[in-house]
């Protein structure tokens, strides 16, 4: 994303007169969702389609592998579609750039249908204005393993509510295991920094600051995990998918997770559906992270009406409401999360993880700075990594990676 500053000024062409008939052809940029719910976004086009009718959209989806990259080639070839599902720090380049629509100025009539925090997540330091519509949003408790944990003679009723409980119980249940068990399969990422309350960015967004003493007090634990064993020997090279297999086969104590792989654990793993705990994310803010996508348009469009309008749509509290029947995901759109479908319990556990994070998702935050970039999170993990392994202290690691970080966000 780095070489897209080149390509103009988020001043001079943030904005374009979005109002005007709804007409022309315009293309449709999704991210991964082709292969699970073609049907549901070709309906969703067919319906945009009957209420513009001198509209036309073509719809394109993107693999989940290099999307960053695509779009980065696309934004310098000029060659970007009109409307971009992105997230937050995918927005954020483009919006320097001068290629994502400012909706504040072009559509701030619809900032009322979103929640505050959901809006405000593709607001870009440095920049005035709103860059995204906010799409789906996501968050998940964190599953435990009950057996595990009375094994080690900890209460399976009582998992820990905060950090010190977290590391404490971990150090426990690796020594009651002579190391066999590990509580934890991935090493802090920036949102783990954020929801232990550490200043990840200065007031000005202008340089990071997830080096003060908070961010190496919470490294030094991690550390401290590591030597222990409570945090799994392959966290460092640790995918989504790879944690996930290790909670499955009852490796790995802890886990965070969704709705989605309770029914996963019911059909793959019983013994484990047997004996799951379900608890909140541990932050020390009060707020849980929330995951967000959004839905970009494009500057450089056409046809500005049509793809506000489409992107509008895409968004709007029907679509958001219908898209999260289909799959474990959340609006953001104001009141969705009051609907029974988020309030009502029936017993079931899927139930009763869905109605805790709807209910975590009104008050939670992003905490993923929208100015950090995959390159950034390399560096954070290489970072992290080091200090894990000895090679560094945590102090040392992070003032590092800091370095580094704000020397990337100066070369966008």
């Amino acid at each position: 994303m780095l070489g897209l500053s080149a390509c103009g000024s988020g001043d001079d062409t943030g904005s374009a007169d979005a109002s005007g008939k709804v007409e022309g052809d315009i293309t449709f940029q999704t991210w991964n969702l082709k292969a699970n719910f073609k049907s549901y976004f070709e309906g969703l086009i067919d319906d945009f389609e009957k209420k513009y009718p001198d509209t036309k959209v073509k719809w394109v989806d993107q693999p989940g592998e290099g999307y960053a990259d695509k779009i980065s080639a696309d934004a310098a070839a000029g060659t970007l579609p009109d409307v971009v599902n992105v997230s937050p720090d995918l927005v954020a380049p483009l919006a320097k750039a001068g290629l994502a629509l400012d909706l504040d100025k072009s559509a701030g009539k619809y900032e009322k249908e979103y929640l505050p925090g959901a809006w405000e997540s593709h607001q870009v330091p440095g920049l005035d204005g709103t860059y995204a519509f906010p799409w789906y949003l996501n968050t998940g408790p964190l599953f435990y393993n009950k057996r595990l944990f009375k094994d080690a003679g900890l209460d399976p009723e009582k998992p820990p509510k905060t950090y010190d409980q977290l590391f404490a119980d971990a150090e426990k249940l690796a020594e009651e295991s002579d190391g066999k068990v590990a509580t934890l399969a991935n090493v802090p990422a920036i949102e783990d920094f954020g929801r232990y309350g550490v200043p990840l960015m200065n007031k000005e967004g202008t340089g990071f600051a997830f080096n003060d003493a908070k961010g190496v007090e919470l490294l030094t634990k991690y550390k401290k995990l590591y030597d222990a064993k409570a945090l799994d020997g392959q966290a460092l090279t640790a995918t989504p998918e790879s944690t996930g297999k290790k909670f499955l086969t009852e490796a790995v104590a802890m886990n965070p997770g969704s709705a989605l792989d309770l029914e996963k654990f019911k059909k793959d793993a019983p013994r484990l559906y047997k004996n799951i705990g379900i608890t909140p994310q541990i932050s020390s803010t009060g707020k849980d992270n929330m995951y967000v996508m959004g839905v970009m348009v494009n500057t450089r469009t056409k046809q500005t009406p049509a793809a506000v309008a489409f992107a509008h749509f895409v968004t709007d509290a029907q679509r958001q409401m219908s898209f999260a029947k289909k799959v474990a995901i959340f609006p953001s759109t104001k009141g969705s999360l009051d609907d029974p479908y988020f309030t009502k319990a029936d017993g079931s556990d899927q139930t009763r993880v869905r109605i805790a994070a709807a209910k975590s998702l009104k008050t939670a935050v992003n905490y993923t700075p929208v100015l950090f970039s995959e390159q950034m999170k390399v560096e954070l993990r290489n970072a992290v990594a080091r200090a894990l392994q000895g090679k560094q202290s945590p102090k040392e690691a992070l003032d590092n990676a800091v370095k580094s970080c704000d020397r990337l966000l100066k070369q966008s």
